[in-house]
């Protein structure tokens, strides 16, 4: 059973579904003009609705490129598709997690299949060529939305100039596989090339679809392929006062079913002492390995042996906004 209200409406995106670049749900404008090629992504996961609602609104306002190339792409379709308010977390992927098989290596290996992995391998050569990537997401608990920059310099600096969400965190990302967000040249520090995800608030709460709209506009003006006034009216909101940066240290896997933590805690929660207890393990205390230690999406939801139930991560930088 879906533990939190469905606070919005899941868009019809049957209308987007022929594309304009041979893949279905993918559409490319461009201006003719020089600039970057920008790519703003939806449904890397299948129940992350905000991103859709997005993109949704940005082909039905027929919004175009000033200056270079826009792409407004829908990803994981069938797994959308399958969404069942009782079994949300289903929709998540339909074979496998579409943001763990961006690598080239995964990706040329003839000898594996899956409904994600053909996906991945259709929007390919879309994605090979896109300089700055937006990538929409949401999360499973009620939280305060973030931005997952990676963990280069350049990412750090993308999100600071982006200005918000208030939180960017910083990770090398997820041993089983690479992310969208890191493929290639995004995620080489050598290369011009960018990209941020964003994680929008819980999948169904209406706030997450402003945030969505606020940085995907944001992005876009960054970006320089819009101007300012371009925006749809009412996305761009306040600026939080400050930004916090945060490298992630290390992950608390689950050793068994008995797992608890300290309290109610839904992420980017503070602990300025090291040793601070926040959970237990099989009856054994789980402290702060470190002074200033940030909880980053803690959840129980999914919890089995081998599960990470939340990551550690340390402030290494406070951005005042001004």
């Amino acid at each position: 059973m879906n533990a939190y209200p469905i606070e919005i409406a899941f868009p019809d995106i049957g209308a987007h579904e022929a594309g304009n670049t041979g893949v279905p749900y993918v559409h490319t404008f461009d201006s003719g003009i020089d600039g970057p090629h920008v790519m703003i992504n939806a449904l890397t996961h299948g129940n992350e609705v905000c991103g859709a609602i997005v993109v949704d609104q940005l082909l039905r306002a027929a919004l175009r490129p000033k200056r270079g190339k826009l792409t407004l792409a829908f990803a994981n379709v069938d797994a959308y598709r399958r969404f069942d308010a009782d079994q949300p977390d289903a929709s998540r992927f339909v074979d496998q997690d579409f943001n763990r098989v961006w690598t080239a290596q995964t990706l040329d290996d003839a000898s594996r299949d899956s409904s994600e992995l053909r996906r991945a391998r259709a929007m390919r050569p879309v994605i090979d060529t896109v300089d700055l990537l937006l990538d929409l997401h949401s999360m499973h608990e009620k939280s305060k939305p973030l931005i997952v920059a990676g963990p280069l310099h350049k990412g750090i600096e993308l999100s600071a100039r982006l200005g918000t969400p208030a939180t960017v965190i910083c990770d090398e990302g997820h041993p089983e596989g690479r992310r969208m967000r890191d493929y290639e040249g995004f995620g080489d520090p050598s290369s011009a090339k960018n990209a941020l995800l964003i994680e929008c608030g819980q999948h169904w709460e209406a706030n997450a679809v402003t945030v969505a709209r606020d940085v995907t506009a944001r992005f876009l003006v960054l970006s320089g392929v819009i101007d300012e006034q371009d925006a749809p009216e009412g996305w761009i909101q306040p600026s939080p006062p400050e930004m916090l940066v945060v490298r992630v240290t290390q992950p608390v896997v689950a050793t068994s079913m008995d797992f608890r933590f300290a309290a109610g805690y839904t992420g980017l929660e503070v602990f300025p002492d090291a040793g601070s207890v926040i959970g237990w393990s099989e009856g054994k205390p789980v402290e702060t390995p470190y002074d200033d230690c940030m909880l980053v999406m803690p959840s129980l939801r999914q919890l089995r042996p081998g599960v990470t139930v939340v990551r550690l991560g340390k402030i290494e930088r406070r951005i005042q906004r001004t």
